[in-house]
């Protein structure tokens, strides 16, 4: 019996060693390997969580550099600082991680190779309330600054207070309550939710980037939360001019006139025909979806940050 089943091992083994076989193997494990990372990458795709990746690629480089260099005493210390880079990885984006885990526990894993899908739709009535708010603040020079989530909800860490929670409705008479100067909440953001205010009062980390002088701190908090974080815009009324302003990822659309920030906000915020939840992948494209993403995503991984330019008046 041990005779035969040490026959059938090593018959195994040759066959597995058997070239064709043997590259299959190989080529099946890299591919895993390569779909697990960018399966973590699409989960964890903001900008700044892209930058902590890059960083974390490049000590991993460094430590298999160290290690063929023979450079034994840098290869330990530089292997330690991965280890530790890891661990504070994993504790820093537990939400993220969750997400994916939570993902691959209801069996969505063909959805992380396909276009994601959109928060829940503003309605219309929505955005009007939200642009009538900002006409009468704007005419009144009442200073206001709305965050709008566009995509993903924002972690609370983006920001520097995360503000008193509210979770009521968005009405006209309430952003315009919220940004009076007599009220305690006026002074920083209000989040907005699909069609709820979620906080107020909410501070956000200033833009570092070298400013107008004719631009205040809502219009520098606006440029700063939409540099950290793609997925929101900010709608900024001054409140010297009255001026209407929309952020996105770090540049100020402005002046606006309220016409014009309904149609920008319509084509953020409302799908068009067709979007919402994702369509299933047909297997036949599921290679050509993965090497489409991950090559935007390496290229996002990649890329340099944007050169501080003065902003323009």
């Amino acid at each position: 019996m041990n005779n035969q089943q040490s026959s059938f091992d090593i018959n195994s083994a040759g066959f597995l060693q058997y070239p064709p076989v043997s590259f299959l193997i190989h080529g099946l494990d890299l591919g895993l390997v390569f779909a697990l990372a960018y399966m973590v990458l699409v989960i964890i795709g903001e900008r700044r969580t892209l930058w902590m990746v890059r960083g974390f690629i490049v000590l991993m480089l460094a430590t298999a550099v160290s290690n063929w260099a023979g450079l034994r005493l840098l290869h330990i210390a530089l292997n330690s600082l991965v280890t530790g880079s890891a661990v504070a990885m994993a504790v820093i984006l537990q939400s993220e991680f969750r997400r994916l885990l939570e993902q691959l526990g209801r069996g969505e894993i063909l959805q992380l190779f396909g276009p994601g899908r959109r928060s829940i739709p503003e309605p219309d009535s929505v955005i009007d309330e939200i642009v009538d708010a900002v006409k009468e603040l704007s005419q009144n020079r009442t200073g206001a600054l709305l965050i709008l989530e566009t995509d993903s909800p924002i972690d609370e860490r983006d920001f520097s207070v995360p503000g008193v929670k509210l979770n009521a409705e968005v009405s006209k008479e309430l952003l315009q309550t919220i940004f009076q100067p007599k009220t305690l909440l006026h002074d920083g953001a209000t989040l907005i939710r699909g069609s709820r205010i979620v906080a107020a009062g909410v501070i956000l980390p200033l833009s570092e980037r070298t400013a107008s002088r004719q631009l205040g701190t809502r219009h520098r908090a606006a440029m700063g939360i939409t540099e950290r974080v793609q997925a929101c815009i900010c709608v900024v009324v001054s409140e010297e001019t009255g001026s209407i302003s929309l952020a996105q990822m770090g540049n100020l659309n402005r002046p606006l006139t309220s016409s014009k920030l309904k149609e920008l906000l319509e084509a953020k915020l409302n799908p068009s025909e067709g979007e919402g939840v994702a369509p299933p992948i047909p297997i036949g494209n599921l290679g050509r979806q993965i090497g489409l993403r991950a090559s935007a995503m390496i290229s996002r991984i990649l890329r340099r940050p944007p050169p501080s330019n003065r902003d323009k008046n």
